[in-house]
């Protein structure tokens, strides 16, 4: 029993003194912490460095193609149609001077003879007017006294004569033109829009046959906002002289691109800016710029034809501008700043004079200068005068710039 009791009382107390002695071993043998001041390191960042430049700054605008003649046709005498030009359908195209429309002249024939008929006797009335008043000028002469009066010298039946003679003539005259009248000829080459008439059909003056319009020059009035035409080179309040290039075709203004998606792609016209309009649009403060495209309907390179009534955007060539700095989208806030590095590789903002805000880039005038080095990326929280480490990327990102 008395061994028993040993063993309870020993056996806790070698468990505890091991507990103590791998307690202490632990503790002894413990990694120790070693404590460091923070690092302060500068963050790393891309920059670009910016040269001015001589941009052109092109003006986009859009607009509808229009004819530069589109008329009424319309006839000033009355009658029956007699004839129709073979094309004289809707979409049919015409020549300068054809005959589209020709009316029963008849009835302006005969009275062009009745007119004739009236000449001639006016012819027989003045001679025999003429042979009267040479007699009784002989008359006067041999039995007469003192000066003979006006009518005893049938002056005024031969007035009445030489009057009627001019009425007659005159009525001729009016009659052919009524006769002439009877054809209709195109006063241009052009397309026939739509038509209201049909072969048999009486008409009378002042009724609408058709609508036509030009082909030989097609039009678009582009809108331009006042900012916009600091961009161009227009005739604004003056008178540009005209000039013709090698192929005769005068150019008055910037050159046009026009693009439109038809027939399942993207076709381009080009043409000029030949006048603007004389005022600012009421409504919108936008000026009016015509741009003219040569020969619309002339199909080259399987180019399909600058129809009537379509819709284009338009591209107009702008003025070239000197010493410009073309910085990429991401370099500018909103509020205008940009993030400089100095010599001293410390951060500086500076707000810009921005030229024109493009989608893929932005153009400024003033604020920078040659050789200055933008942040593009790095700085999540900039602070004015922070020191800031340059990537090594930075010539990279400089060329891409550049290239813009």
């Amino acid at each position: 029993m008395q061994k028993k009791r040993r063993l309870q009382i020993i056996l806790p107390t070698i468990l505890l003194l091991i507990g103590i002695a791998a307690a202490w071993a632990m503790m002894a043998l413990r990694p120790r912490l070693v404590t460091q001041a923070p690092k302060n390191e500068a963050p790393l960042v891309s920059v670009i460095q910016v040269q001015p430049q001589t941009v052109i700054l092109n003006v986009h605008s859009q607009g509808i193609v229009t004819p530069r003649n589109e008329i009424d046709l319309i006839p000033e005498v009355a009658g029956k149609i007699t004839y129709l030009h073979p094309d004289f359908v809707a979409g049919g195209f015409f020549s300068h001077d054809d005959l589209l429309v020709s009316i029963d002249p008849r009835d302006y024939d005969a009275a062009i003879v009745h007119a004739q008929a009236q000449i001639a006797e006016a012819k027989r009335l003045l001679v025999m007017e003429e042979a009267q008043a040479d007699q009784a000028r002989n008359e006067w002469q041999a039995l007469g006294e003192g000066a003979p009066s006006a009518l005893a010298m049938r002056e005024p039946q031969l007035a009445e004569g030489r009057a009627k003679l001019k009425a007659a003539e005159a009525n001729l005259s009016l009659v052919r033109i009524k006769r002439s009248r009877c054809e209709l000829h195109a006063p241009f080459t052009g397309r026939l829009q739509s038509k209201n008439i049909g072969l048999g059909q009486f008409i009378q003056p002042g009724e609408k046959l058709a609508r036509i319009y030009s082909i030989d020059v097609a039009e678009i009035r582009l809108p331009l906002s006042t900012s916009q035409l600091g961009f161009l080179d227009l005739p604004l309040g003056t008178r540009r002289n005209s000039s013709r290039s090698q192929t005769g075709v005068r150019e008055q203004g910037p050159k046009v691109t026009l693009s439109a998606q038809f027939a399942g792609s993207m076709q381009i016209w080009e043409g000029h800016i030949v006048r603007t309009e004389g005022t600012l649009d009421e409504s919108t403060g936008v000026l009016y710029a015509v741009a003219e495209v040569q020969a619309p309907y002339q199909q080259k390179d399987n180019r399909p034809p600058l129809l009537s009534k379509l819709f284009v955007q338009a591209e107009i060539e702008g003025k070239a501008i000197q010493g410009v700095f073309v910085l990429p989208q991401w370099a500018m806030n909103a509020a205008q700043e940009v993030l400089l590095i100095d010599a001293s590789q410390k951060l500086h903002s500076r707000r810009l004079n921005v030229l024109r805000n493009e989608p893929d880039r932005i153009l400024v005038k003033e604020g920078l200068n040659a050789g200055d080095r933008i942040v593009t990326s790095g700085i999540e929280v900039p602070v004015e005068g922070m020191t800031v480490k340059v990537a090594e990327n930075a010539d990279t990102d400089r060329a891409k710039a550049d290239n813009r």
